[in-house]
This record gives structure tokens, sequence and C-alpha cells, in this order.
């Protein structure tokens, strides 16, 4: 009992602090990352903390999977490095009875990992699509912002209109640069005015003048208007929710036979399997050399979780290219490293070495 107690109080606080340090790390990472996005039109600028959040909610289950195993193998390295694993085992302790503890710690965090993965990872992705579906679909006037050039969600204008606007429906100092395949028009005017007729919006520019270059001929035309008509809020559709992977139910996922289907499948399992490999492992290779660094373990489980979960991404690749099936993805990569990982482990436990398996030589 006082075994347990104690393992799960060191396991918890080493948890508690890695989860931090990552959740921050990625969080950064994130922001930076939306804030690119949202610098080329691809995210509404409002929406940049709701998509980070939803971002980070995604990937809740691969934190909580590295933190997991960076805090075992850091709580039994430390117990190696004080000696306490050598009074443990000097007390009838072996390596497969910490194994219970270990799980029992991490049972709620697989259930955690197994929520998120199977229902919270698609929703998550799919309220980031329909941000991003809401604001590529907005209207030319509602993303027209004043004092900044914006971009029209075709890409061929680009809209300009001074900070001092007199009403929504009017603007002054206006400046629109037009790109077509056979030519390119800039267009400035000192004051426009919104008008709606049969259901198409039109911005009427007054006292300007409008410069146009055409590909294929030298030169450039010049002409002055007193009021000029262009059509704007036309929206064009968006497809980030056609047929989306990420964004499909696990239900779905399991009711489909495409390949493509059936390897996101096989990856939120996997990182459900992940958490209960990582255990297994975290115990296996905790081993402290006396001549390595305090870091040296922890910089190991980095390795290994990478090492892992690029193998997920490969068998992940060729479930969808029917290079191989769900079934033998989970078998042989998650049973294998369940396997290695058990091995590894009673190999310790037994103190096997491979000296022992090699012929003795015979005295002279």
């Amino acid at each position: 009992m006082l075994f347990d107690s104690s393992l799960r109080k060191e396991l918890s606080r080493s948890f508690g602090a890695t989860l931090v340090v990552i959740v921050t790390i990625v969080m950064t990472i994130m922001l930076v990352r939306t804030l690119g996005q949202a610098s080329r039109g691809s995210v509404d600028p409002g929406d940049v903390l709701l998509v980070m959040g939803f971002t980070v909610l995604g990937q809740l289950p691969t934190i909580l999977s590295l933190s997991l195993f960076v805090a075992i193998v850091n709580t039994l390295s430390r117990m190696y490095r004080d000696s306490e694993m050598v009074i443990w085992f000097g007390a009838g302790r072996g390596l497969f009875s910490m194994l219970a503890p270990l799980l029992r710690f991490a049972w709620p965090i697989v259930l955690a990992v197994g929520a998120l993965a199977l229902v919270i990872w698609p929703w998550a992705n799919q309220q980031i699509d329909e941000l991003k579906t809401r604001y590529e679909q907005r209207s030319d006037v509602d993303r027209i912002a004043p004092g900044e050039f914006q971009e029209t969600a075709g890409g061929s204008r680009v809209f300009f209109i001074d900070k001092d606007t007199p009403s929504a429906n009017t603007a002054s100092k206006i400046f629109v640069a037009t790109t077509a395949p056979d030519r390119e028009t800039v267009t400035s005017a000192k004051s426009a005015r919104l008008k709606i007729e049969d259901g198409q919006r039109t911005a009427l520019l007054s006292n300007g003048e409008r410069l146009e270059i055409l590909l294929a001929k030298p030169g450039l035309r010049i002409s002055e208007f007193a009021e000029y008509g262009t059509r704007i809020g036309q929206a064009q559709a968006s497809d980030h929710g056609a047929g989306s992977t990420k964004t499909a139910t696990t239900l779905a996922l399991i009711e489909s036979s495409s390949p493509v289907l059936r390897a996101e499948l096989g990856w939120r399992l996997g990182l459900v399997f992940a958490v209960l490999n990582l255990v297994v492992l975290g115990l296996a290779v905790a081993v402290v050399q006396p001549r390595a660094g305090r870091s040296a373990g922890v910089m190991f489980a980095l390795f290994a979780f990478m090492a892992y979960y690029n193998l997920m991404n490969v068998g992940q690749s060729w479930v969808g290219a029917q290079r191989l099936s769900l079934p033998a993805l989970v078998l042989g990569l998650h049973g294998g490293m369940l396997a290695v990982g058990l091995l590894v482990l009673a190999a310790r436990h037994n103190h096997w070495s491979w000296r022992a398996l090699l012929p003795r030589r015979q005295a002279a």
C-alpha cells in the first residue's frame, strides 16, 4: 500500500508538471501558426483564439500520451538514481509488480484519450472547418476593413477604403486593383456608395479615374469618370467539409469501407492503444546509466515516442493506399510494440542476458 501511494503521488506531480510544459509549448506553436493563417486570409482575425483552442483540443490525445510516458520514465529513472528501486527490490517487489499501480494511475488518462480521439477530435476539426468556411464565404463587402488592404474571396481584387468612413453603406478615398487573365486595372475614386439591385450588391464609385493595362498589348489606357459601378459581394463556394476524413464521426468510419476512412479509424484507435503500450514501454526502458546525465532518460523517451508515432503515420498511409489492412496494422504495430515491451520487461525482471544464451567455453 505504501509503495502504490508513493508511486502514484510522484507520478501525479511529474505528470502535472510535464503536461503544463507541453501544453504551453503546443499553444505557442499553434498561436503562431494560426496568426500566419489569419495573415494569409484563411482565418478571420477575430477567430484566432477559437481556432487555436479547437486545434489544441484536437491535439490533446497526443499531449496526454507524451506527458504520461515522460512522467513514467522520469519518475522511475529518479527512483533508480536515488537507489529507491534497490530498496523495493530488496523488499520483494519486482518490475512486474510495478505494472499494476502504473495501470491504475493511467486508466483515467486512457479513458480521456479515448474520448478525445473518438469524439472530440472530429468535432474540433468540424468546428475549425466551419469557421474557415464561414469566413471564406463572406461577401467582399463584409471582408473590407477601413484603413486596410483586403483581398476578396476569389483573390482577383484588392480593396482599400479610408479610415474616415461616413457610414456602413458609404466610403471615401477608395482604391480597387483587379486582376484578370487578359488585363489588370486600377481604379481610384473620392467616394463610393453601396447599392442593392435584384439581390446583387453594386458599388457606385464617384469622381475617380481608371487605369487599364492589356497584357497582350503594350501601353496603358487611362480614363476618368463621374460615376462608375462595379458588382461586388459574390461569395464563392468552399469545399472544406466535403469528404473530410478528420471531420467524419467515428461511427461513420466504422460503417464505411473506404480505405481512407479506415486509415483514419486506425489512427484514432491507435491513439488509445498507444497509451497502454507506452505505460509498458516506460516501465521497460526506465534504466539509469551511472555515466549518463539526468536528462538521458527523458531524451530517450522523446525519441521513442517520436519513432512510435511516426510508425503510426506510416501505417495510416499504408492503410489508405491499400497496402495494409486495418487489422494487420493494429496487430502488427500496436500488438508488436506490446510484445516488445513485455519481452524487454520480462528480460529485466528475470535478469536475462545475451551472455547466458551463448555457449560457455570448456576449461582447458
